[in-house]
């Protein structure tokens, strides 16, 4: 049984840092494509950034682009989001995500693409 873990959300001001980690469990991370997706009060699951399972290929949602980075460390079985510069509208529930079933060279921005899920960490910057 896969289960992913997130951990580093938090309460910060607007311009700080937050370092998000998503552990896996049950399962290497290996060989998997992993991604980070969020989800604010009645808006829908949207997502942020994605990593390849060779870690090749990253792309980022257009508002996080040049703030967020996606890593991944196989060893530790974990992937990490680093946010620096925080704004208000990154205020959300950040979930983890990954999948076995992808491509080689291939990092999928739908929801319905991944077969497991964390159970989400808060996030929320004030102004």
């Amino acid at each position: 049984q896969v289960q992913l873990v997130e951990s580093g959300g938090g309460l910060v001001q607007a311009g700080d840092s937050l370092r998000l980690s998503c552990a896996a469990s049950g399962r290497t991370f290996s060989g998997a494509a992993g991604a980070w997706f969020r989800q604010a009060p009645g808006n829908e699951r949207e997502f942020v950034a994605g990593i390849s399972w060779r870690g090749n290929i990253a792309p980022y949602a257009v508002s996080v682009k040049g703030r967020f980075t996606i890593s991944r460390d196989d060893a530790k079985n974990t992937v990490t989001l680093q946010m620096n510069s925080l704004k208000p509208e990154d205020t959300a529930v950040y979930y983890c995500a990954a999948t076995w079933n992808s491509g080689i060279d291939t990092v999928t921005r739908e929801t319905a693409g991944y077969d497991y899920w964390g159970q989400g960490t808060q996030v929320t910057v004030s102004s």
